[in-house]
C-alpha cells in the first residue's frame, strides 16, 4: 500500500510540475525556460559591460538560462576572439561586423536567416552574408549620419522640411539663403573644415556616397584592387554646395579652425553634416540646449538618380554572430536570448540604453530625433546607404591623401587631382596593404 501510495504522489508531483513549466512558457511566450543550454557573449563594446552583467543576472533569474558576458578590451576585439575560439567553452555569440570578419568567420558563423533572432527584424540593411548567401551576421545597433537641419532657421529662411527631396532642391535652398546670409542672421552650412579634427566628415563620410553608389553597382562583398570613381562628379556637387555656401572662404577650410559644431549649435548656420551621435551635445542644456523638435537629419543628396528615395547613411560593426561549431542545446538558448534582448521589456531597455538604436520591430522608443529619422526613410521604404568606406584600403593614408587634394581644390587648385587621390590613391593602398 506505501509502494501504492508512494507512486501516486510522484506522479502527482510530476504532473504538477508540468502543469506549472506550461504556465511558465504561455506567460513569456517563449522556451528559454526550458532550454539545456548557455549562453556565451564575447562583448565588442566595453562601456556596456557592466549593463550587460546585469541585463545576464535579470535573464538567468527569469529563465535559469546561464549567460557568460566577457567583454574585450577597447582595440583587442579581434585577437581575443581569436583565442577564445581556440578554448573548449568558446564563445557562443559573438561580433563579425563587417565582410573581412565574413571571409575571416564566415565558417564559424551559423546560418541565421529564418531563426526567431532572424525574424525579429525590422530591415535586413544591416545583415552580413557570405558570397553563397548564408546570413552570417545580423546588426544589433546602428548609427547615422547625414546633413543636421535647424528646422526653426529653415522656417525662418521660409522653407520647411518637406520643400528638401533631392540635390537640385537642397541646392536652390542652400543657394538662396546664403545670398541672404547678411538679411537672415544665419548663413546655409557650416564650415567644412580640413583640419584634423573636422577632415573625417569628409574624406571618410563624404567620401562614402560615391563609395556606396560605385559599391552598389557592383555588388561588392570585399574590398577591390581598383574603383573607377564613376560617381566623383556627384561628389564634387555637394563638396562644391558645401564650401561656396558657408560663412567661411573656401581658401579658410584648412586652417580657420572653426567649430562646425558650435556654429550650429549657436544658430549661426541651417545645415551640419554629421551623425545620430550630436544628438546629445545639440540638446545638453549646458551647452547649446537645442530644441530636438528643431532638428531633423535628411539624406546626403548629391545628385544621383532616383536618390528621392534614399535615407540616411546608416551602418554598424556591431553585428551578432551565432557560433555554428557550438553544441545544438547551446546554439538555441543563445537564439531565445537573442530574441529575449529584443522584444522583453528588460532587454530593450537595455539595449536603447547602452546601443541606441536597434533594428527590430520590439525597438524601445528613442528620444533622438535622429534615430527617429532613420527609422521613418526605412519605414517609408527608402533604402539605406551602405556605409561602404569600410573597404577602404590603408584607411588613414588614402583619406590623408584626399584631404591633401581637397585642401589644394578649396584653394584654386584643379578637381582632377581629388580625382587622382581618389582613384588612384585607392589603387596604391590597395597594393600597399596586399602587395
Amino acid at each position: 500500500m506505501k509502494k501504492i501510495l508512494a507512486l501516486i504522489l510522484a506522479i502527482l508531483m510530476v504532473a504538477s510540475l508540468a502543469a506549472c513549466g506550461g504556465s511558465d512558457d504561455a506567460a513569456t511566450g517563449d522556451s528559454a525556460s526550458n532550454a539545456t543550454g548557455s549562453v556565451y557573449w564575447l562583448n565588442f563594446k566595453p562601456e556596456a559591460d557592466v549593463a550587460l552583467q546585469e541585463i545576464a543576472k535579470t535573464y538567468k533569474a527569469e529563465t535559469g538560462v546561464d549567460v557568460k558576458i566577457v567583454t574585450a578590451a577597447s582595440g583587442t576585439y579581434s585577437q581575443t576572439l581569436t583565442s577564445e575560439m581556440d578554448k573548449t567553452d568558446a564563445p557562443t555569440l559573438f561580433v563579425v561586423g563587417n565582410q573581412a570578419g565574413v571571409k575571416q568567420w564566415g565558417d564559424y558563423c551559423l546560418d541565421l536567416n529564418g531563426t526567431d533572432i532572424f525574424n525579429e527584424l525590422s530591415t535586413d540593411a544591416f545583415n552580413l552574408k557570405d558570397e553563397a548567401g548564408k546570413v552570417c551576421s545580423i546588426g544589433y545597433c546602428y548609427e547615422s549620419f547625414g546633413i543636421i537641419v535647424n528646422k526653426a532657421l529653415l522656417k525662418t529662411a521660409g522653407y520647411e522640411i518637406t520643400d528638401i527631396k533631392d540635390f537640385d532642391s537642397l541646392k536652390t535652398i542652400a543657394e538662396d539663403i546664403h545670398a541672404r546670409a547678411a538679411e537672415l542672421g544665419f548663413d546655409a552650412f557650416t564650415s567644412s573644415g580640413l583640419d584634423d579634427s573636422s577632415s573625417w566628415r569628409f574624406s571618410g563620410h563624404l567620401a562614402n556616397m560615391p563609395l556606396y553608389y560605385e559599391a552598389k553597382d557592383g555588388n561588392w562583398t570585399e574590398t577591390p584592387a581598383t574603383i573607377e570613381g564613376t560617381y566623383l562628379a556627384n561628389f564634387k556637387n555637394i563638396w562644391d554646395l558645401y564650401i561656396n555656401n558657408s560663412a567661411t572662404k573656401p581658401s579658410e577650410l584648412a586652417t580657420a579652425g572653426k567649430d562646425a559644431e558650435a556654429e550650429f549649435g549657436n544658430g549661426e548656420a541651417v545645415f551640419y553634416q554629421n551623425g545620430s551621435w550630436e544628438f546629445a551635445n545639440l540638446t545638453a542644456a549646458d551647452k547649446y540646449a537645442m530644441k530636438a523638435e528643431d532638428l531633423h537629419m535628411i539624406p546626403i543628396y548629391c545628385g544621383v538618380e532616383g536618390e528621392d528615395k534614399a535615407g540616411l547613411c546608416s551602418g554598424t560593426e556591431n553585428c551578432w554572430a551565432v557560433n555554428a561549431k557550438a553544441s545544438k542545446e547551446d546554439q538555441d538558448a543563445t537564439i531565445a536570448f537573442m530574441k529575449w534582448m529584443v522584444t522583453s521589456e528588460a532587454g530593450t531597455k537595455c539595449m536603447a540604453e547602452q546601443f541606441g538604436e536597434i533594428p527590430y520591430k520590439g525597438a524601445a522608443a528613442n528620444e533622438n530625433v535622429f534615430f527617429q529619422n532613420a527609422k521613418a526613410y526605412l519605414d517609408a521604404g527608402n533604402y539605406s546607404v551602405d556605409w561602404a568606406f569600410n573597404y577602404t584600403p590603408n584607411v588613414d593614408e588614402w583619406r590623408a591623401g584626399l584631404v591633401d587634394a581637397m585642401t589644394k581644390y578649396c584653394n584654386g587648385g584643379d578637381w582632377a587631382d581629388v580625382e587622382t587621390a581618389f582613384v588612384n590613391g585607392w589603387a596604391t593602398q590597395y597594393a600597399a596593404v596586399n602587395g
